[in-house]
């Protein structure tokens, strides 16, 4: 909104410095400090109105070290999350841009589906919050509104190389003319000429290949969705473990989301030039914000949980992100931490109920799962666990960011 009125001021009357706010990099450094202060001035006030309404979650006895100092935390701390990505993005951003629509609907969704688990658990007293049956819903429904807008909206089509015009530039470098295509292209880290068209994958149907890409496509999307949601529910489990690597996660797909929307910097990388993807830049910078932020509050010792309300948020806008800018393969090397953590569990209960089947009696693979409870029980701090797992994350994310070269 602030966007549309300092452009109407830039237009109409002689005012120096406003068209500062044309520049990405400003405002999407403006929506990370609109982002931090929010969280920062507003969550004291959030916080204190949880403790007052007694919004605590139902807390299990796990036998972990410093549990029982953790209960009576109050939780649903996700909503301070959620507010200060909405604020920064609908004053900074073009809310007119088909890329915002879909991230700020996203947000919007898998906020309320995080909101009514957290309802459930703390004042149903019901600790399995809300069923999976309608988790797994709330998510598919998102997944095809997704699909369907960026499969057949024109405004997400992107542009590919066209070796039959050359463009000379000022600097008189040549530069590769681009033209639109509405395939629905995405890039396969570490592979030469790494752009992959899914419409590859259902050429055998013949004439109903277009109804079959479609699906195919929804099928991975509601896969990202569930998947990358999920991940981060799992590893919430830490003071400041999910936030930190969310926060991590953000940069990565920030630093993608520019250069696949400048061309000439993804002529230079050789990579998917995506026109109008650039106000997803302000957007990632607000979620990147509001994780930082949240980190003040949700470091150890907590004060505050973000609860379902948060965890299946951040998860499900890194899927839906990764989707828009044609990153989502890249997901399960730029997520890794997600993905130990989800096959951590996935392993040990199919390990634990082959035994039992096979043996009478199930064995465990770890000592506890998701996997940091299971250094947690080995004796090692929380503190430790999370910044090594932080570590972690800040390495998958810088050979993420290498893949735009290494091929």
């Amino acid at each position: 909104m602030i966007y549309y009125l300092f452009q109407f001021l830039d237009q109409n009357f002689i005012i120096p410095g406003l068209g500062v706010f044309e520049y990405i990099s400003f405002r999407a450094l403006l929506a990370v400090i609109i982002s931090f202060l929010v969280t920062v001035v507003f969550g004291k006030k959030i916080i204190s109105f949880i403790q007052r309404k007694q919004i605590s979650e139902i807390s299990r006895n796990l036998g972990l070290k410093g549990e029982k100092q953790k209960h009576g935390t109050p939780t649903m701390g996700g909503v301070i999350i959620i507010v200060s990505i909405l604020i920064p993005t609908l004053l900074l951003a073009k809310i007119s841009n088909m890329y915002i629509i879909i991230m700020l609907i996203s947000t919007l969704v898998l906020g309320l589906i995080g909101f009514l688990d957290d309802y459930i658990k703390v004042f149903k007293k019901n600790k399995k919050g809300l069923s999976a049956k309608f988790k797994i819903i709330g998510q598919l429904l998102l997944a095809l509104f997704v699909a369907s807008v960026f499969y057949f909206n024109d405004s997400t089509n992107i542009k590919i190389k066209s070796t039959d015009n050359i463009i000379l530039s000022n600097q008189d470098n040549h530069l590769l003319n681009y033209e639109l295509t509405d395939k629905k292209i995405t890039t396969i880290p570490f592979v030469k000429n790494n752009e992959f068209d899914y419409a590859w994958l259902t050429n055998w149907t013949g004439k109903h290949k277009n109804k079959f890409t479609f699906l195919l496509f929804t099928i991975i999307v509601v896969l990202v969705i569930v998947s990358v949601s999920n991940g981060a529910n799992l590893t919430d489990g830490l003071d400041g473990l999910a936030t930190g690597v969310c926060a991590i996660i953000g940069v990565t797909l920030g630093v993608f989301a520019y250069v696949s929307s400048n061309m000439v910097l993804a002529d230079y990388l050789n990579i998917l030039y995506i026109p109008n993807a650039s106000e997803l830049v302000i957007f990632i910078a607000a979620y990147v914000g509001s994780c930082i932020a949240f980190l003040w509050f949700n470091s150890f010792p907590a004060q505050i949980f973000m609860g379902d309300t948060g965890s299946l948020t951040l998860g499900g806008i890194i899927g839906v992100f990764a989707i828009l800018i044609r990153k989502e393969l890249l997901l399960p090397l730029l997520c890794g931490i997600f993905l130990i953590e989800n096959l951590s569990v996935i392993l040990q209960v199919s390990y634990f109920k082959y035994t039992k089947k096979k043996f009478g009696i199930g064995k465990r693979i770890f000592k506890m799962t998701p996997i940091h409870h299971h250094f947690q029980l080995k004796g090692i701090h929380e503190n430790k666990i999370v910044i090594r797992f932080w570590v972690i994350a800040l390495i998958l994310a810088v050979l993420s960011i290498v893949t735009l070269k290494l091929r």
